[in-house]
């Protein structure tokens, strides 16, 4: 892919992102990252000078593989696609917390929103490599690291499905209030991106819109090896 990150994110159909979300919880971009830069970020994986910290899913329950947090500084292109991506998710980000009646308002651009981290005390940089092999899974969860957090956040699967592993679906699982969870498995392709709640997305039901909490996972792989960009767009403590 020859244009630049911003051209590509900017190309993207915002106005269906927001209602897709709005209508099921998350939005798909289609293949966003080229083959030879997915395997760009993956080769970062085994130079350990990029990280801050390497965390074994399994010594903490989280589930079998293992994911590392970047350090600072972030590389190019994860810095570009962070920066970028908050400016589009903002304004949807800023719509989701008004129809919850929340406080809190999002600045236009990523380095606003980091002062705002700071003052809480939250100055370490959340994006990270995920490193699962066959067996391997991540338990649902939500990626919540202080008192600030931004509502929206995207992963990018950098391997190939059927090719470089089998198995492995991307699960989210939505609560609702006085009714069973809804669970969804999605099948990315290299280099597409889904963005999806960090903590919960509003629903509109009879007497206005209600808070739906979400968490997301992967399921176990079957054969291979698989990887992921997640990139949380607040800091942690």
């Amino acid at each position: 892919m020859n244009n630049t990150i911003t051209d590509r994110l900017a190309a993207l159909d915002w106005g269906l992102i927001a209602a897709r979300i709005d209508s099921i919880g998350y939005a798909r971009s289609g293949a966003l990252l080229g083959a030879r830069e997915c395997a760009g970020l993956t080769a970062l994986y085994d130079q350990p000078q990029h990280f801050r910290s390497t965390i074994d899913m399994a010594r903490y329950r989280f589930g079998e593989g293992q994911y590392r947090y970047f350090d600072n500084p972030l590389p190019r292109l994860v810095e570009e696609l962070r920066r970028e991506l908050y400016r589009h998710l903002a304004p949807i980000a800023n719509g989701m917390t008004a129809k919850l009646g929340g406080q809190a308002h999002y600045p236009p651009d990523l380095e606003a929103f980091q002062q705002i981290c700071r003052a809480a005390g939250q100055t370490k940089p959340t994006p990270l490599l995920l490193r699962y092999e066959a067996g391997g899974y991540n338990r649902l969860h939500q990626d919540i690291y202080g008192a600030v957090h931004f509502p929206l956040q995207a992963v990018f699967l950098l391997s190939r499905r059927e090719t470089d592993f089998t198995g492995g679906e991307f699960l989210l699982l939505e609560q609702q209030p006085r009714a069973q969870s809804i669970g969804q498995a999605i099948t990315p392709e290299q280099g597409e991106m889904i963005i999806i709640p960090v903590r919960e997305r509003p629903v509109q039901g009879k007497r206005g819109y209600y808070r739906a909490p979400m968490r997301h996972g992967v399921s176990r792989l079957h054969t291979g090896q698989r990887y992921t960009l997640g990139l949380i767009l607040h800091d942690a403590e």
